[in-house]
């Protein structure tokens, strides 16, 4: 078939969406009444996104993957789009509305964002690394009644399966075909809503909502971690997602120029929904680089090798990344995009030096992952290079398509809002307002207005705001330690912390202390190849570093590893429980 052919038999699959009604008012010749239409309207979902690209580019690389029976999966966007095709008619035909997925990073769970919303039906991504009994919880509160498994996580349903036994499992085989034997249930799915396309006339993706009918209609459920209370369901919206992937596009730098970005998926696809990144880099026909799991010397050969060009991870798989032994400057720049925990300028130093740029943000799962970003202003190229990397370290200003965030004062009446001052010393609360912040919490009224007391979204984060107008968070409220009146921020002397020339990852909490109150505490891991003892670490605080004496932690543990969620965040409520009954065991 020529590719002219091609194109015009993708064209048939991909016509645009049904057009907004006709006017409401008849003109007719010397007619004075205004013309009232919506012909200049249409409505926002980020599922055109795939239709799009496989009409402008269908040959272009949309997936690489290397496949769980070790092959090199290479997927074109007219390909990835039938398959997303298929599988909404699939769950059209079943009509499936709302759809679990239990996956790590495969084409499979990207093929399935797009085809779920393309059938009208919400996804519930969920953590395969949460405890069965909270992946239960979340797949009966969100009232699935169908669930896409990686054939590695099927085995987590057993304790659901229980209680909804009715509920349809498909499985991925994350292989490289398609059918036969080697194919499974989601492959099958896929072909069978294919067939059921044809069946119907060969509708294409005119017969499916790449465009919703309601911009406001609630495209996916994205489930908070629950580490201290039962997962809340945060609503995200068709609106609120293409917005929010349009700001990652201009924020991270994904739109080139020449070629096309090469994005690798070390960000799990199922926290806070990939950060809208599945919409986003296929808003600029990017290839999709997945990833099974973090895997530091195949990070790294993807590098160098496939020349990857972006990649979003969390402060500690950078610092496990900066430290690996196959780690060494590479030749062409890559654009990190840093979030979930504060990162430290040390570190932002260290990847810059082996040629991987932090685009430092910072969001919550309330706001579609990234709201805020830390940007890079030309000045400070001419100012010492340790107060440049500091300034990078902050989490900046609101995002291109958000309203500013603010700081507010923490003790005032609810819905009494009131900024702290821009002098980078008065503490107050991160709050948020505007397109990307997510509707609310799904059937919980109540924690839906706690989160937008007063009008705002807020975000439990405490932070100082300075003269230029960025923000720099110093904690979570539960995690200032108050010594003697002062303020710690466990961030921050993390922060210091992780100067020290042997140190790989810092942890603080509060321990009590009858004189002060409370003093920090920290759990520290050791870098390869070296050693050092918790009193050396004390000694070099008090004495070689810049930390205030007051914030010198009073211990300093060793431990072999620290404990972290799937998203690369540290425990803080592990590290307290080490620090009251001692480091029993490591909890991953």
């Amino acid at each position: 078939m020529s590719p002219l052919d091609r194109l015009q038999k993708l064209a048939s699959h991909f016509s645009s969406p049904t057009p907004v009604p006709d006017s409401q008012t008849v003109i007719q010749p010397g007619d004075s009444h205004e013309y009232h239409h919506r012909h200049n309207f249409h409505t926002l979902s980020p599922t055109s996104f795939l239709w799009r690209a496989a009409q402008i580019e269908p040959d272009a690389t949309a997936i690489y993957h290397v496949t769980a029976n070790d092959k090199i999966l290479r997927r074109s966007y007219a390909e990835a789009a039938d398959r997303a095709r298929g599988l909404a008619y699939y769950l059209k035909k079943h009509g499936y509305k709302r759809v679990g997925i239990l996956s790590t990073n495969t084409p499979a769970f990207l093929e399935a964002l797009f085809g779920i919303a393309a059938a009208g039906a919400v996804s519930v991504a969920v953590n395969y690394r949460l405890k069965t009994d909270d992946i239960s919880y979340i797949f009966q509160h969100s009232e699935v009644d169908a669930i896409i498994a990686d054939f590695e996580f099927e085995g987590l349903l057993e304790g659901y399966l229980k209680v909804k036994p009715e509920t349809r499992v498909i499985v991925d085989n994350d292989t490289d075909a398609t059918e036969g034997e080697l194919s499974g249930p989601f492959d099958e799915a896929v072909l069978e809503g294919l067939q059921y396309d044809h069946s119907l006339g060969e509708h294409g993706w005119a017969g499916l909502e790449a465009q919703a009918g309601s911009e406001e209609d609630v495209i996916a459920l994205a489930y908070t971690s629950g580490t201290t209370a039962r997962p809340k369901g945060v609503e995200y919206t068709h609106r609120g997602c293409y917005l929010a992937a349009l700001g990652n596009v201009i924020e991270s730098g994904l739109n080139y120029d020449i070629g096309r970005c090469k994005y690798l998926w070390t960000l799990p696809m199922f926290h806070a929904t990939g950060w809208t990144f599945p919409w986003a880099i296929t808003a600029v026909r990017g290839t999709h680089y997945c990833l099974r799991k973090i895997d530091y010397p195949e990070i790294w050969r993807l590098l160098k090798e496939e020349k990857i060009t972006h990649f979003n991870a969390a402060p500690t798989v950078n610092t496990l990344l900066c430290a690996a032994k196959e780690a060494e400057r590479l030749e062409h720049p890559v654009r990190v995009t840093v979030a979930a925990s504060p990162p430290s300028a040390w570190l932002f130093e260290q990847m810059t030096d082996l040629n991987l740029h932090p685009v430092h943000v910072y969001g919550l799962t309330e706001t579609y992952g990234p709201i805020t970003k830390g940007y890079h202003m030309p000045e400070w190229e001419e100012i010492p290079v340790k107060d440049k990397y500091a300034k990078m370290a902050r989490q900046g200003h609101g995002f291109v398509v958000s309203l500013p965030c603010r700081v507010i004062k923490p003790e005032e009446p609810e819905g009494v809002l009131i900024d702290v001052k821009k002098d980078g010393k008065e503490i107050g609360e991160i709050v948020f307002e505007g397109n990307i912040c997510a509707k609310g919490y799904y059937k919980d009224a109540q924690a839906t207005r706690k989160l937008w007391a007063g009008g705002v979204s807020h975000s439990g984060d405490l932070a100082v705001w300075h003269p230029d107008g960025a923000i720099q968070i110093l904690d979570r409220a539960k995690d200032i330690i108050i010594s003697g009146g002062e303020n710690i921020s466990s961030v921050a002397l993390e922060s210091q912390l992780s100067t020290h020339p042997h140190i790989l990852e810092v942890g603080v909490v509060a321990v009590p202390d009858s004189h002060w109150g409370e003093r920090p505490k920290a759990f520290i891991t050791v870098k390869p190849g070296h050693e050092v003892k918790g009193e050396d670490v004390i000694y070099w605080a008090k004495n070689q570093s810049d930390i205030s004496k007051f914030m010198v932690p009073r211990e300093v543990e060793i431990v072999q590893e620290l404990p972290k969620t799937s998203t690369g965040k540290l425990k803080k409520n592990v590290l307290r429980e080490w620090a009251k009954h001692g480091v029993k065991k490591i909890l991953i």
